[in-house]
């Protein structure tokens, strides 16, 4: 469905009543990429409390009528994301398309220290194996995850990626490459008691996580 907020035409996605994101237009000379949004009280101070933590402003807090406050900052590794106010006071975020967020980074005990004092997030490590996959919590509900940037993979910058929930992980990848996506950046791959996950590049470049659960 197509929203107007203002005076800019704003694709938003529903999925039924629910309203999970939208499509904007890349700013600057920015790639196409996902923007993550994490929703705070006072989006002005929170921007603060990311300048004092080392983090960076890199799109001034701004407001977009009929859908909130927004200010866009990178944390001192640089990976990119928005904190968020609704302008409905009523908002609640709802789950569903977009089912979890992971930060790939260079310094997890940095991200651990900067995402504790701008959103409040608590961490706690999970062993993996052959690393140490961190979860973001708050309010006692998991929130995000977090893992070490892997070796040979220095070319990639500190990144958010975003991760779309489906029933066939395998059958949602081939549909998507039937639809022009770019390149499967990781093939579907099962995690241990985790689920079974792949990575896209989707028809404009941006990379997507498609993602099932482990059932039970």
């Amino acid at each position: 469905e197509i929203s107007k907020p203002g005076e800019m035409d704003y694709p938003m996605i529903k999925v039924g009543e629910h309203q999970h994101g939208g499509f904007g237009p890349a700013q600057g000379s920015a790639p196409p990429h996902w923007l993550g949004h994490v929703a705070v009280d006072d989006v002005d101070e929170a921007a603060g409390r990311a300048e004092a933590a080392g983090g960076t402003i890199l799109a001034p807090a701004m407001d977009i009528p009929e859908v909130g406050r927004m200010v866009v900052v990178a944390d001192p590794q640089g990976a990119v994301l928005s904190l968020f106010t609704s302008a409905s006071a009523d908002w609640t975020p709802t789950g569903g398309v977009f089912v979890w967020d992971e930060l790939m980074t260079t310094d997890v005990e940095a991200a651990k220290r900067f995402y504790g004092e701008v959103v409040g997030w608590e961490s706690r490590d999970m062993d993996m194996g052959n690393f140490v996959y961190t979860i973001f919590e708050s309010g006692g509900a998991d929130r995000a995850g977090c893992m070490p940037r892997p070796e040979g993979a220095e070319g990639m910058p500190p990144a958010w990626l975003t991760y779309l929930g489906t029933d066939d992980v395998d059958a949602t990848v081939e549909k998507a490459k039937s639809l022009g996506a770019a390149a499967v950046i990781m093939e579907p791959t099962d995690i241990p008691t985790v689920g079974r996950l792949a990575v896209i590049a989707d028809a404009t470049g941006a990379a997507v996580g498609i993602y099932r659960p482990s059932e039970g």
